[in-house]
């Protein structure tokens, strides 16, 4: 028989965005239903890198990753556990002497931001890496930058939204969402039909599915990073790398295996991919390069994921452009983990009060007028 339910808010997608969305409503005193096509946090936000950074980040996001900073800062109080994180610094390399002046030139047009940024390089890249391969010449050194374990930290939000009071449905995939001029009617595949006023799209890559059903059609494309994890080793690096100008990124964990990332993963269709042998050849090349006492280390697992890109690879954060009540989050080229629990935070201000405390109008969904106004719209 179907089931029933009307609420204030309801939510498709239980990614860290949506479960953060749900948490945050809870504490403002709404009713939330969440929908999750899979489990909570097992999609994009629970297979990613781990990396917690503000650090190279476009300027326009440092406000929204501020805020994330703060919430990072207290996650055992806001939903039971650390889940694994640490402000350990996020170093960034420079392989050549353009690309250190690149990374100082951000550290200036940064500087507002009070990130605290520190340039190695010489002597002191030397003494505080000895590990690092002679192929860096530099870097830039952002210490309260870090790591976490997203296998913890995505399904974490989502427990901690159901302990206050929202209602989470996992392996419910939405059929169908229609709209009365008044309230969002959401019929799922296990005969579950939802009721709202409030709609929030947080379904990942596959937001732009829901987005286009009310005339919001974006260019958003699919990717997936290929992922690897080495067999435990000695420890000797406490620092989140990445790369100026991209390539491997890689940190290493307590137990001593390193996670590192790097390259395009092959999407075998919409709903898995994998690492690819020629991507995870390439990822091992580079990273041997950087740190050499990998040469003999071991892959004990490779792994991929579903993200959904932009162009400009900006977010769309915010109310849709054509039916009131609607609210979109997603599209974050690979690096919302950081900045989801903020942008949870400011879905639920844009409900409760129309507008957030964090600037998000580079993330508006206007920016793509022209795609949507080529693209017939669904009814709705």
């Amino acid at each position: 028989m179907t089931q029933r339910i009307s609420t204030d808010v309801a939510i498709v997608g239980g990614g860290i965005v949506g479960s953060s969305a749900a948490l945050a409503l809870r504490g403002m005193g709404l009713r939330v239903v969440l929908l999750e096509r899979d489990f909570c946090g097992s999609r994009s936000s629970g297979v990613n890198y781990g990396g917690v950074r503000r650090q190279g980040r476009p300027l326009g996001q440092l406000p929204l990753a501020q805020r994330a900073h703060a919430i990072w800062g207290r996650l055992p109080e806001l939903i039971g556990t650390d889940g694994e994180y640490l402000r350990s610094g996020h170093f960034k390399i420079a392989r050549s002497e353009a690309d250190l002046a690149a990374l100082e030139a951000y550290r200036d047009r940064a500087r507002d931001f009070g990130l605290g940024i520190d340039i190695l390089s010489g002597p002191r890249l030397r003494e505080r890496c000895p590990w690092l391969g002679g192929k860096a010449v530099g870097g830039s050194l952002c210490p309260e930058d870090g790591q976490a374990n997203p296998r913890l930290v995505s399904p974490a939000f989502a427990l901690a939204a159901q302990r206050a009071g929202a209602e989470i449905h996992e392996r419910t995939r939405v059929d169908e969402i229609a709209h009365d001029g008044q309230l969002f009617h959401l019929r799922t595949a296990n005969a579950l039909e939802v009721k709202a006023p409030v709609l929030l799209n947080c379904a990942g890559a596959w937001a732009n599915a829901v987005a286009t059903q009310f005339g919001d059609t974006v260019p958003m494309y699919s990717r997936s990073p290929a992922m690897a994890v080495t067999e435990p080793l000695p420890f000797f690096m406490q620092w989140s790398l990445g790369v100026e100008g991209g390539g491997v990124y890689c940190r290493q964990v307590a137990r001593g295996n390193l996670v590192l990332g790097g390259g395009p993963g092959r999407l075998l269709d919409a709903d898995r991919a994998r690492s690819e042998r020629d991507t995870i050849a390439s990822l091992s090349t580079q990273a041997i390069e950087l740190l050499p006492m990998l040469r003999h280390a071991h892959f004990i697992r490779t792994w991929g994921g579903t993200e959904g890109y932009l162009p400009d690879h900006q977010p769309v954060i915010g109310p849709s452009r054509t039916t009131p009540g609607l609210f979109h989050g997603f599209g974050f080229a690979g690096a919302g983990f950081q900045t989801g629990p903020a942008v949870g935070e400011v879905l639920a201000e844009l409900v409760r009060d129309g507008r957030s405390r964090t600037p998000i109008g580079a993330f508006a969904i206007d920016r793509f007028v022209d795609v949507a106004a080529a693209a017939p719209a669904s009814a709705h």
